[in-house]
């Protein structure tokens, strides 16, 4: 079964009282934390589906709580990855960090996020969680700039609190669209694929333009 078809089924089949009984907000909680450390988890997708389930059964006070465990959640990650990628500067067993790190982060990308790095300082913070797969390649240049953690905690608060705002507008625009939950949560974890993919395929399309217009 797929992303979407799982995400559906489970937004059938709960009772409509309350978001924690679709996600769980410590599950919800949890599963951001991994996903901000082993950026494999589809957090966004997650915190966009529990959106849609408090917009159609629950009291709006849960879209308070949706927001609040996601940005917290967000930020715990992204303190938490920092920090071990400033042990892997000064410690051989951490340096497994700094090196997964590097390996997901493209030379180019790398070389882009530093420069904007120095011409913008923390404010790039915002934009890298924004941007798809913007995220580590920004934390890795400040990681490679020797960035104090304070500092990027300062440029880190903003840049969660705007990701969870940003996923959760989604999640509740794909719920206003459908009488139904699990149609507003299929449409939500499809736009948020879309968005991920989008920029990797433009680049792509790039060069192709280019020859096609030559």
């Amino acid at each position: 079964m797929t992303l979407v078809g799982e995400i559906g089924e489970l937004a059938r089949n709960v009772p409509p009282e309350s978001t924690q009984q679709v996600v769980g907000y410590p599950s919800l909680f949890l599963l951001v934390v991994l996903g901000s450390l082993v950026p494999v988890v589809p957090t966004g997708a997650l915190v966009s589906s529990a959106a849609v389930v408090a917009f159609h059964h629950t009291a709006p006070f849960s879209l308070l709580m949706v927001f609040a465990v996601a940005s917290c959640a967000a930020f715990l990650g992204d303190v938490g990855l920092y920090s071990l990628g400033r042990r892997g500067s000064h410690s051989p067993h951490g340096s497994r960090w700094l090196a997964r790190l590097r390996a997901r982060a493209a030379p180019e990308r790398l070389a882009r996020a530093q420069h904007k790095l120095r011409e913008h300082g923390v404010l790039v913070l915002v934009l890298s969680r924004l941007v798809p797969a913007g995220r580590i390649p920004v934390m890795l240049a400040c990681l490679l700039a020797a960035m104090p953690l304070r500092r990027f905690v300062r440029g880190d608060i903003p840049a969660c609190l705007a990701w969870a705002a940003t996923y959760q507008l989604i999640g509740l625009l794909s719920g206003s669209l459908f009488p139904r939950a699990w149609q507003g949560v299929a449409m939500a974890v499809a736009l948020t694929v879309v968005i991920g993919v989008a920029p990797a395929a433009w680049r792509r399309l790039g060069p192709a333009r280019g020859k096609d217009g030559s």
